[in-house]
């Protein structure tokens, strides 16, 4: 006999069907109309000229746009070591049996996860800050007055610069997954590793970190994600300058819609972000599960 509390799947499309309506209006419906706005010259007016695939084939051939994406790909490869890198070190740290304090370690390491991007941004152009900033007030204590210098300014470093904060921000957040991950796992596969010999750094590398591959990729994806379209910070901090040195795609992309008024290509500069995102992730995807079957 048929149990009459087991949901049928009218209910359970019932039940999925308010969350995949507002999912698709705020995720797909967006991606459609950008795609379309990016078939013409539009400056945000009444008018639209239909111009085909122009603004699609300029993209590719925009060096401004390459490079704002070659300073997404250094946020990239910088906070995929410095977030997920730290956070797997202070995993590891936390989870070693003279690690005290353990939660408190936790929460205060996630703390910088819930502040705005805005305030982390305006917090480090402050440390950063030619007169009064932390940098170099602490230079000038130290008698190394010869090397302050305004350091939002050098385009040298200034994409260095703007990555550090998103370090800071996010190793915790990174820290908390990993953390979760390593707990799930069976403790008795890390006291026979003990026993056989593993224990450090060993231990970390050679059991922990082959057993949470997948939340590792799952990281790396999101820290992809998170980069491509990074634009708090940068513009809090400077705005993408000096002049383009510091932009990023996200910005390049606000800037050709809303400041030169070029709607239809700033859709298409959208859609290509949103191209080379899902590439670089695919790529991403293939070359772990590459690797994880060559170990297997």
């Amino acid at each position: 006999m048929k149990n009459r509390l087991t949901p049928g799947p009218v209910t359970f499309a019932l039940y999925i069907l308010p969350s995949f309506l507002l999912y698709t209006f705020v995720v797909f419906v967006p991606i459609l109309v950008a795609a379309y706005y990016g078939f013409f010259n539009w400056s945000g007016g009444t008018t639209k000229e239909f111009i085909g695939f122009e603004n699609y084939v300029t993209l590719m051939t925009d060096q401004r746009f390459w490079k704002a994406l070659g300073n997404n790909l250094f946020l990239i490869v910088f906070c995929a070591i410095g977030q997920i890198g730290l956070a797997f070190i202070f995993a590891m740290l936390l989870e070693s049996r003279v690690a005290k304090m353990k939660s408190l370690h936790r929460v205060v390491s996630f703390f910088p996860s819930v502040l705005s991007a805005v305030v982390i941004g305006f917090i480090w152009s402050m440390i950063y800050d030619y007169n009064y900033g932390l940098i170099n007030t602490l230079l000038k204590t130290a008698g190394l007055k010869d090397k302050v210098q305004p350091w939002l300014s050098n385009d040298k470093i200034v994409v260095l610069l703007v990555t550090i904060p998103l370090i800071w921000q996010y190793v915790g957040y990174y820290l908390i997954i990993i953390v979760s991950s390593i707990a799930s796992v069976d403790t008795s596969i890390f006291e026979m590793a003990e026993i056989d010999g593993a224990t450090g750094w060993k231990k970390a590398i050679y059991i922990t970190l082959p057993l949470i591959k997948n939340t590792i990729t799952v990281c790396i994806t999101l820290c992809i994600a998170g980069n491509m379209k990074a634009f708090d910070h940068i513009w809090t901090l400077t705005g993408g300058g000096p002049g383009t040195a510091s932009e990023v795609v996200a910005l390049y992309a606000y800037k050709t819609s809303f400041t030169s008024q070029k709607m239809g290509y700033g859709s298409a500069v959208s859609i290509g972000i949103l191209v080379i995102s899902l590439l670089f992730v695919g790529v991403i995807r293939f070359v772990m599960n590459k690797i994880t079957k060559e170990k297997e």
